[in-house]
């Protein structure tokens, strides 16, 4: 092994493999069937439907029945992303799960989501970054087959928090859904992944938690609105600046699905035009580390995504953890 200070050699050099480029090769998502309005959750609170629209933008979302299980959920979006993708569940390498609603603390969610798959050389992995999830998730994926380490992971955000909600709190009741969205990231797939970047500050930790206790959300909303809309601008110039890109050089911008009102702010703070920012929570909620892959589908399925597409990725989520990318779309 070469010393600290000396340079490499020709065989050093040679054992190092060079980097190739990863992209996404499929796109999955899972809903619950069962839709819950605004209605039920707004006379429970005691407020018009009114007041959860203009302070959420949420007028649906989906909630699992019981006996409906995170596992499950996530199964089914990965099934659908290497279905659309054309690999099979013995031929991925890493099962990747962000989550912060898996069904046990033991044994975690992703490897009885790649058994139930069939994913029999897979590893296995649970990722824990709350929303930024499966932003966090697609760096891992993507350096893994950069790296050479990986031919096939397959990442699914996945999240049952309405289970995870007071029915009673103002705060948290009617903002989040349940849902799960999944990719599939090879080498030379027809999208690339360009960058991404995270960052972290845990001096924001109480403003989104969960004590093991309660085991429910709970949430300073302004706290949590400033900071997101800060951070989530912040990225998104920074990675830009990374990739010597332009705002005007991104053709859509998929935040995560917070909040109407940040997504917004986000927006105005930045001047983009409201064409090219997707809000598609109205129809789902806040679905955590599963909201960017559901948007994405959501804009695909509405003709906004397309092929060529140049996208920018942002989420934020407690901790607070937080992050960027830029992807070229390609499937």
């Amino acid at each position: 092994m070469p010393s600290a200070t000396s340079q490499p050699t020709a065989a050093d050099v040679s054992r190092t493999p060079a980097l190739r480029e990863a992209g996404i090769a499929g796109l999955g998502v899972a809903l619950p069937d069962r839709v819950v309005t605004n209605a039920p959750i707004a006379e429970r609170l005691g407020v018009e439907e009114s007041w959860i629209v203009s302070r959420t933008g949420v007028h649906e979302r989906r909630h699992a029945q019981p006996g409906e299980t995170l596992e499950a959920l996530a199964t089914e979006a990965g099934r659908a992303a290497l279905d659309r993708a054309g690999i099979e569940p013995s031929q991925v390498d890493l099962v990747l799960v962000a989550t912060f609603t898996a069904s046990r603390l033991l044994p975690n969610a992703a490897p009885l989501v790649a058994e139930q798959l069939g994913a029999v050389r897979a590893g296995a992995v649970d990722l824990g970054a709350a929303c930024t999830g499966w932003l966090s998730g697609l760096a891992l994926a993507s350096g893994q087959v950069e790296a050479g380490r990986a031919e096939s992971v397959l990442l699914i955000g996945a999240d049952l928090c309405a289970g995870r909600t007071d029915p009673g709190d103002k705060r948290t009741a009617a903002i989040f859904g349940d849902g799960a969205g999944a990719v599939v990231v090879t080498p030379s797939g027809p999208g690339l992944v360009r960058r991404v970047q995270l960052r972290a500050d845990g001096s924001g930790a109480d403003c989104i938690a969960v004590e093991h206790d309660r085991g429910l959300i709970e949430m300073r909303g302004q706290d949590t609105f400033r900071a997101a809309v800060t951070r989530l601008s912040e990225s998104t110039l920074e990675v830009l600046e990374a990739e010597e890109l332009s705002l005007e050089d991104i053709d859509l911008f998929v935040y995560h699905q917070a909040n109407t009102r940040i997504i917004s702010a986000v927006g105005e703070r930045l001047g983009l035009d409201t064409d090219r920012v997707i809000d598609c929570i109205a129809h789902y909620g806040n679905t955590s580390a599963a909201s960017i892959p559901i948007a994405l589908a959501d804009a695909e399925r509405s003709g906004r995504l397309g092929a060529g597409s140049r996208v920018l990725l942002s989420a934020f989520g407690s901790g607070f953890t937080w992050g960027a990318g830029v992807v070229e779309w390609g499937i």
